[in-house]
């Protein structure tokens, strides 16, 4: 990412949406949700795009989601995974302060970010050990298979310019979680991913195979068979999903922005609809972000088939990073999120631990009826 020299020459204004993508399309990769089509999906949101500027030179972006406080029109200014600028700056005052200034004349009481930087990485081996090693109750009290200078050094530049970090639960805080599941990509074969899943996952990509599941990439159109499925899933796993609205939504608003940007895919045995996933790609970055299997036929292993078919085509597509989104911070076998990390940490990938979301309080007295308001809320 473009650096900018330090003092008191960055300025933020708003940015068009093409000039948003633009900027983007110098990066490696961003998130989706800093992508200008996530303010639409986010409905419920007032959103806009703003730019850091050196002289005329954008040279930081960022997605601004504004959600309002009930009967006075005052906003907390959400920035999910974001903002896209240098973070391995020592001077993070000069982009943090006039992005603060721009956020408080637009009325915000308060700003809240999450920083896209990652701190610790543990890789599948250590996971899978400490999940058998009952001293351990959480992935934070393990020790890091690589640490992030960069990642490390934004926690504590944060903490010392008067940022607080959100609390989480079970790695989740209020908005984007903490851990992350990742499959690296780059410089490796299919033969190598492959190779770096353990025996369970290797065996049942292959009985798949045998049993004639179909995996393929659907259409807009195969959104209500999806969501058929996930609203199985869900009441099966006890949570509350999604309206078919919301797919809709996001399907034709990130369609519109980059029409390879989500696909759906499904996988079929026999005719039947055996799980469904989504993936989202931006740049050199590849999420899984919803899935769902149904209980029949769960034997024929419709779900490996799935996700397999999306790490393949996501290297194809170029991504260095097949990412299989959150996972909670437990390590407790008895724990009822444990399966997923198991069945994520099979891919042999890594876990990764981002810098968190933190608020910066405007105006401490909005602020804390808001987080009063939120805590009523449940």
């Amino acid at each position: 990412m473009t650096s900018a020299a330090p003092g008191p020459t960055l300025s933020v204004r708003p940015i068009s949406p093409s000039e948003h993508l633009t900027f983007l399309g110098t990066l490696p990769s961003a998130s989706f949700l800093q992508t200008p089509a996530w303010g639409t999906v986010k409905s419920e949101w007032e959103h806009e795009s703003i730019g850091w500027f050196d002289g005329d030179q954008v040279v930081g972006a960022a997605l601004v989601l504004y959600r309002q406080l009930p009967r006075v029109k005052r906003y907390l200014a959400y920035l999910p995974e974001g903002p896209l600028i240098d973070w391995a700056t020592p001077e993070l005052s000069c982009w943090l302060d006039p992005m603060v200034d721009h956020l408080s004349g637009k009325g915000a009481f308060g700003v809240r970010m999450g920083p896209p930087v990652v701190a610790r990485r543990w890789d599948a081996a250590t996971v899978k050990q400490a999940i058998a090693d009952d001293a351990l109750a959480s992935l934070g009290d393990v020790p890091a298979s690589a640490t992030d200078d960069t990642g490390v050094a934004v926690v504590r530049r944060l903490r010392e310019l008067g940022w607080r970090e959100q609390p989480t639960a079970g790695g989740f805080s209020a908005g984007q979680p903490k851990y992350n599941f990742w499959v690296p990509l780059a410089d490796r074969s299919e033969d190598d991913v492959l190779r770096g899943m353990n025996q369970l996952w290797r065996r049942n990509i292959k009985k798949a195979d045998k049993s004639g599941v179909q995996v393929s990439v659907g259409t807009r159109d195969d959104l209500p068979a999806f969501h058929a499925a996930y609203a199985e899933t869900a009441e099966r796993d006890h949570f509350t999903p999604r309206p078919l609205a919301y797919f809709v939504a996001m399907y034709d608003a990130l369609a519109a922005e980059d029409p390879d940007r989500m696909r759906v895919y499904l996988a079929r045995h026999e005719g039947d609809l055996v799980a469904a996933t989504t993936m989202i790609r931006v740049g050199e970055h590849a999420w899984y972000s919803y899935g769902a299997s149904t209980t029949a036929k769960r034997e024929v292993r419709g779900s490996n088939a799935v996700q397999w078919q999306m790490i393949r085509d996501a290297m194809a597509a170029g991504a260095t990073v097949y990412d299989m989104r959150g996972i909670t911070d437990t390590l407790d076998a008895d724990d009822s999120h444990i399966g997923l990390i198991q069945f994520k940490v099979g891919t042999g990938g890594e876990a990764v631990e981002y810098a968190g979301e933190w608020d910066l309080p405007i105006n401490r007295v909005l602020y804390a009826a808001f987080a009063a308001y939120l805590k009523r809320r449940g």
